[in-house]
This record gives C-alpha cells, structure tokens and sequence, in this order.
C-alpha cells in the first residue's frame, strides 16, 4: 500500500524526481538525523558538557544500521521518529557515551534541524532547474523575439504580439517567484534548539554558546529563540513552493493550448511512446504540461495544511506539527516533477512560425481593429473610428471580406492612412522590445540570486543578450 502518488513506484517516477524522492527518504531522514545529534554532541562537547568523542561516535554510526522499518514499526508506538531512533542510537554508542547522547534537548529539535538538511539539499535542486529553465525559456525568446504570433485575450484572438514575448513574460514570471528563493533560505535554513519546551533549561548557561556551536557545525543559522510554534518559515517555504509551480502553470496553460490540433503554434519536445494513447495511434498528448498542472492543482491544498500549522497550541501542538510531515515533502516532490518537465520544455520547446503566420490570418485582419482604430481617430474622432470599425468586424464576421477590404469601401475612410494598420510590423517591434525588456529582468533577478546565494557571477554574453 502506498500513501501518495509520491511514494508509488508506478506513479512517482512520474510526478517525482528520483533525485527528490532520496532527499527525503527514510534513510536521508534518519542520516539527517545523526548529522543533527553528532553536530549537537560537538557543540555540547566544546561547552564541556559531554565527552569529546561523543560526536565521532554518532558520526560513525551507518544510518542502515538503525532499520528505518524497524523505526517505523516503533513510531506507530512512540508517535514520533526520533523516540525509537534515540533508542536505537543509545544502543549503538558504547555503555560510557550512551548517557550523554541527546543532552537537554528534545524531538522536535532533532526532527526540524533533519527537516531543515532536507530541505536545504532540496532546494539546491530546486535552483538548479531553476536556473536552466530561465535560460531555456531566455534563449527561445531571443530567437523568437521578432517571430509574430496570435496575442490572445479572453481566449479570443486579440493583437499580434511576438512568440518571444510570450517566453520572455513566460520566463519573467518564473523569475520573479525564484528571485525569493534566497531570502526564504535564509529564513528557513535555520536550527532547532530549544529543550522540551524551548527555554533550553538543561544547558544552564552554555545555552547560547551550544545553540551557535550546533547551528555553525550543521551551517544553518542559529535561533535561540525556539521555532517549535512559531511555524511561519515552514508555511513560507510551502508557499513558494505553491507559487512556483503557478508559475510554472502559466507557462504550462499556454503551451498546452498552443498545442492543441486547432492552433498547432508549438509542439512539445518528441519523445518516443511519449504522450500516446492506449486507444489512439495518433496521440501525441501534452504530457509535460499535463504534469505541471497536475503538481499545481495538488500544491495548493497541501501548502494550506503547512499555514495552518502556524496555528500551533502553546509550547508544542497536537497534529499541527505532525501534518507537516505528510505536506512539505510532497510539495517538494510535486515541484521537483513540475520543475522536470518545465525544464525539458523551456530547452525543447518546439514552436510553429509557419502555423503562427497562418493564424494570425484567420480572423481576416481583425487583429488589426485597434491599430485601424487608432489610425481613422484623428479623422474621425476616438468614438466614431470606434464604430465605424466595429461595425467593420460585424461584416466581416458576416462574410463581407478582410477588414482591410470592408474599411476600404467605407466613404469615411477614403483618403485616410488606414491602409498601414495591417503592416505587422509596430506589432514586431512592439513585442520584441518588451521582450527585451522582460529579459533584462530575468537576468538581473537571477544575477541577483546567485549573488545573495554566496555563487560566482553568470557568464554573460553580448550585451543585453543575458546569460550564456
């Protein structure tokens, strides 16, 4: 039996990464653990609360040994992982460090500080595809800044607009979410260490001296200040997970769209068996945007569970806590495949110009209403141009012929310039130059991240063509 898709081996591969899935597995759980409990036994040791070999001695212990499905049995018992694995290490230590393991500190501290490992090594490749979809989805806006294509507004066909600009707004909107990324680690990247009920009584006054040792030995920050109730960097870290894989779902919406037999703009990247149907020799099914949506529909109900968290009761909840041990490895898993799959389409992404010429011919140039609008105001004044174009786009919806043709044989236009609205070409510029402008922003705020991150500097291309 298995608890989530995330846990399935027929459908994890799916909607996970394997290299997410180990993050948080049983046995980087309980690795993460010894980390946590060696890292406490050398901070305890420097304040000469504890034997100095204490801390080696946990370290030497191999997290299989422990039997994470033995721990599990136990938990169902105790309630909490960290009862029977304290056990289990007591047992493993020799007879003379066995009573000093686990000095004056509590679950809690040993299960958030793991938690906190996890999450640091996934959000390590949470950036990294971070990073190449951004370059992905730049490097398909610079080509495509000047190819032009259908904008749509209200599913409707609306202006031309440039298939780079989709991208580049398409990479902006990503950007913007991962720009927080640094800011969250440096929230969430923090220790626990508060005692049984966070005032950390059985350290005395070596309390602050250990709780720096502990956090700089593990490299988080340290907080004496007990983060037990105070879940908010939790709720926070879900959260952005959420607003990522939206991100990523706009991104996904369009192409999905795109897509479809009618508009044909793009394909997603063909990969053999991919995408077909049990029913339907034919299919090639958006499989990629299929997942996205999916990871984003489920995201947002497992990152309410993590807020309401914050709603925790005194010095330690009943369930609150809990809960969030079902909720945020799972949105780490969901993004981890939402990521995946926008990755390989921000990199294989194949797009249409032929079929985007094609449709921006289907409307017989009611793409062009508002240019010829703006064009007849001056003559006509803003209203009437107004009118007399809707009343254009009503014939030809009705059969009359282009709107060119229709505005050509209106006496109210007849010595007007009308004629140069349905000239693509404002409409390129237009579109490239926001695109230009969208991935000026992308590169600084990911320029910026890297930077708040402690990573050297991108290398760059020409100017304004941003990372290499």
């Amino acid at each position: 039996m298995t608890l989530s898709a995330l846990d399935s081996a027929l459908l994890g591969p799916l909607f996970a990464t394997d290299a997410m899935r180990a993050v948080f597995a049983d046995e980087a759980r309980v690795a993460a653990m010894l980390r946590a409990e060696a890292a406490l036994a050398r901070a305890q040791a420097a304040a000469g609360l504890v034997p100095a070999e204490l801390s080696g001695a946990i370290a030497a212990i191999d997290p299989g040994s422990l039997d994470p499905a033995g721990l599990g049995r136990r938990t169902a018992v105790s309630g909490v992982p960290v009862i029977p694995f304290v056990k289990a290490v007591q047992q493993a230590l020799a007879p003379g460090l066995e009573p000093a393991f686990h000095k004056a500190t509590t679950t809690q501290d040993i299960a958030d500080t793991a938690l906190v490992l996890q999450v640091r090594d996934a959000l390590d490749l949470v950036a990294a595809d971070l990073a190449a979809i951004l370059d992905g989805l730049s490097g398909l806006a610079r080509r495509h800044r000047e190819t032009p294509c259908v904008g749509r507004t209200y599913g409707q066909h609306a202006a031309p607009v440039t298939f780079g600009y989709k991208a580049a707004v398409w990479a902006l909107g990503i950007a913007e979410v991962g720009a927080l990324l640094p800011a969250l680690r440096g929230r969430v990247l923090t220790a626990s260490l508060g005692g049984p009920v966070g005032t950390l009584a059985g350290l005395g006054a070596e309390a602050e001296a250990v709780g720096e040792g502990f956090a700089a030995a593990l490299g988080l920050h340290p907080d004496l200040a007990p983060w037990h109730t105070r879940r908010a960097r939790i709720a926070e870290t879900g959260s952005w997970l959420a607003l990522l894989m939206g991100a990523l779902a706009k991104f996904a919406t369009d192409v999905a769209h795109l897509a479809t037999t009618e508009v044909g703009e793009v394909a997603e990247p063909y990969v053999p068996g991919r995408g077909g149907s049990s029913a339907m020799p034919h299919k090639r099914n958006p499989v990629s945007s299929t997942v996205i949506l999916s990871a984003f529909g489920a995201a947002k109900g497992m990152s309410l569970t993590l807020l309401d968290g914050m709603a925790a009761a005194h010095e330690r909840p009943a369930g609150a806590w809990h809960a969030e041990w079902h909720a945020l490895p799972s949105l780490f898993g969901l993004a981890s495949g939402a990521l995946r799959e926008a990755r390989a389409l921000a990199e294989g992404l194949a797009p249409d110009p032929d079929r985007m010429r094609r449709n921006l011919d289907i409307t017989r140039g009611l793409l062009f209403a508002d240019a010829a609008a703006s064009r007849l105001s001056p003559r006509l004044g803003a209203k009437a141009a107004h009118a007399l174009v809707e009343e254009a786009a009503g014939a030809v919806r009705d059969g009359a012929g282009s709107l060119a043709e229709v505005l050509d044989s209106r006496p109210e236009t007849a010595g007007s310039d009308v004629a140069a609205a349905f000239d693509l070409t404002p409409a390129i510029r237009a579109g490239a130059r926001t695109a230009d402008r969208a991935l000026a922003e992308v590169a600084r705020l990911a320029e910026a991240g890297r930077l708040a991150a402690g990573l050297a500097p991108a290398r760059t291309g020409p100017a304004g063509a941003g990372p290499a």
